[in-house]
Order: C-alpha cells, then sequence, then structure tokens
C-alpha cells in the first residue's frame, strides 16, 4: 500500500504545555484514516501540522512526498481542508462561494457538480448565515472538495450536528472515498470513528496510545459481550452457564443477562432457549466498544477533557 502520510516523532509545544509528544505513524492511500480522543488530546495541533497551517517544534511529515512547512503551497493545491471551526462572509451565498474557490486551485471541478451532489442546489442563493447547521457543513465539505484533491482533512466534522444530520455525513464521507480519494478525520465521538475508519489511531495528551482497525483494537480488550433479554419470572436461566463461551448469567426480577465471548455466543444462546420452546423477549446485544477501549488504555472515560491550549493561528480555529 502507498504511503500518502507519514509522521515521525511529532512535537509540538506552546510555552511549558506539550501539546503534541513524539507522535509517529502512517496513513495508506485510499483508506479512511481516523485521529480519535477527547477534547484538548492534542489531535487538531496533529492535524495543522499536517496541513502546514502551524509549525512543528521537531518531528518529520511528509505529506505526498512534500514538507508542509517548506512546499506548503504545491501541498495544498493537492488537499481540501474542513476547518474545525470555519466561517464565511455572512452575506456570501453558496453558489458564489464555490465559484470564488475555483480560482484558488489550477484543476477545480465544477461548483454545479457540488451542489447537486452534496443536496446545495436548491440552497444556492442563500447567504451563509441563513443556513442550518448540517448545510454549512456540506459547504464546507464543498469548499473542501473543489480543489479535487487526493488527500481530504476533515476536522470535528460532526460537532454539534443532530443525529440525522451526523449520519448523512457519515454516507458523504464513505461515497467520498469511494471515488479513491484519501480522508482523514479528528472526532471525539468513538461511535463515528468506529462506523467510518479502516485504521484509528487513539490519542490521550498529546501521546498516541493505540493503533489499528476498530476491529482488532475492540478484540485486544477480550472484553465480554451481553446477551440480555427478559424472562417470565418462572423461567430459571442458570441451564445458559454450561453453554460454550458463557462465563456467568445473572437474573435480577424479568431480567436476564448473559456475559461471554465468541462470535457465536448470541447464535448459542438463541438456539438455547428455543430447543427448550422459549422466547427471547426484548433481545439486545452489548459489544464492548472503542469507548471501552479507550477506558481501558487511559483509565478514564472519554468525557473527561484534555488540556490542550492553542495560540489563535492562520486556520482560523480554536481548541
Amino acid at each position: 500500500m502507498r504511503v500518502v502520510i507519514e509522521v515521525q516523532e511529532l512535537r509540538k509545544a506552546y510555552g511549558s504545555r506539550v501539546a503534541v509528544d513524539g507522535v509517529s505513524f502512517e496513513v495508506y492511500e485510499g483508506e479512511i484514516f481516523g485521529m480519535v480522543g477527547p477534547n484538548g488530546a492534542g489531535k487538531t495541533t496533529t492535524i495543522e501540522c499536517i496541513e502546514g497551517l502551524r509549525q512543528p517544534d521537531s518531528g518529520r511529515i511528509r505529506v505526498l512526498g512534500m514538507d508542509p512547512g517548506r512546499q506548503g503551497r504545491a501541498l495544498r493545491a493537492r488537499i481540501g481542508i474542513q476547518l474545525q471551526e470555519g466561517a464565511l462572509s455572512h452575506r456570501l451565498r453558496v453558489e458564489e462561494a464555490l465559484w470564488l474557490f475555483t480560482a484558488f486551485y489550477p484543476r477545480p471541478l465544477d461548483p454545479e457538480t457540488l451542489l447537486q451532489r452534496l443536496g446545495l442546489a436548491e440552497h444556492r442563493r442563500k447567504a451563509f448565515d441563513q443556513l442550518s447547521g448540517g448545510l454549512k457543513q456540506r459547504l464546507f465539505i464543498a469548499l473542501a472538495l473543489i480543489g479535487n484533491p487526493e488527500i481530504l482533512f476533515l476536522d470535528e466534522l460532526t460537532t454539534g450536528l443532530d443525529p440525522h444530520a451526523r449520519r448523512a455525513m457519515w454516507d458523504l464521507v464513505q461515497e467520498i472515498r469511494a471515488e479513491g480519494r484519501t480522508v482523514f478525520l479528528t472526532t471525539h465521538y468513538m461511535e463515528e470513528a468506529e462506523r467510518l475508519c479502516d485504521r484509528v489511531a487513539i490519542i490521550d495528551r498529546g501521546r498516541l496510545v493505540a493503533l489499528d482497525t476498530p476491529e482488532n483494537l475492540i478484540r485486544s480488550l477480550g472484553a465480554e459481550q451481553r446477551v440480555i433479554f427478559t424472562r417470565d419470572t418462572a423461567f430459571d436461566p442458570s441451564f445458559l452457564t454450561d453453554l460454550p463461551g458463557v462465563s456467568r448469567v445473572e437474573a435480577i426480577g424479568e431480567r436476564v443477562v448473559i456475559y461471554g465471548r465468541g462470535d457465536s455466543l448470541v447464535g448459542r444462546v438463541v438456539e438455547a432457549m428455543a430447543a427448550r420452546g422459549m422466547a427471547l423477549r426484548d433481545m439486545r446485544v452489548e459489544r464492548p466498544t472503542l469507548e471501552d477501549v479507550y477506558l481501558a488504555l487511559t483509565g478514564r472515560p472519554m468525557e473527561t477533557p484534555g488540556q490542550e491550549i492553542l495560540p489563535a493561528s492562520n486556520s482560523g480555529r480554536s481548541r
């Protein structure tokens, strides 16, 4: 696989505060690569250094074979950037913004095509301040795509969006990757990373603590899954403890929780119940998630904020 982003021993500090501390990883062509962690973990500093918007204190970065610090102008003609906190003139209309941005690139995409594809055509005459949060994010993606980039950077794409708009953004990101583009995204939503990313880098307090596919990271926990269902109070579920992969069974009132491991756990439970002529009411399965991985690696939940402090930058972001 071709490496399109290479980061070696990246370090960046603001005064005495170390935001990124010796981070190293590679991103492959055509993948969705996610960097996850709580607010303040160092994600934005890392992505801004890769984009050439911040100068690292030390380390080596290559994007498409170029040094972002020294070849920033040439690099930005080949990448697209969606800012974490972007803004446009309040009166600038959607179609005007797209046509304006075509002037910045040697081989831009057709604005009309992007308007249609991103569901912005019927909003083309709306001013920026008339757009909903979801439409603003669609416009920012359109502006990031207008230059026909090889790599698309998305920094906290779905922050502040409602669940429906968030899932619409997920579909859009997968469509973009299907075109053969590489996507590098940062997020503090573990579900987002688990659903979208081919590989995930977990960053905490400026350090890279894990890097693998979501499936491998979750599997590495060796954590149990739970099969939960409602029973008749006269039903004794203790026989389920004899099933392969089951470690224990808890019954509290009408609620039964079966703990165990293995891809066949759910099927075994269903078959055992059916063999005794018993139905599983309100059954659900709870599996370990990337949230559990983060908790195991750091000892605290994702909600705990980090301490990253960023001075103002020319990117228009703040973290």
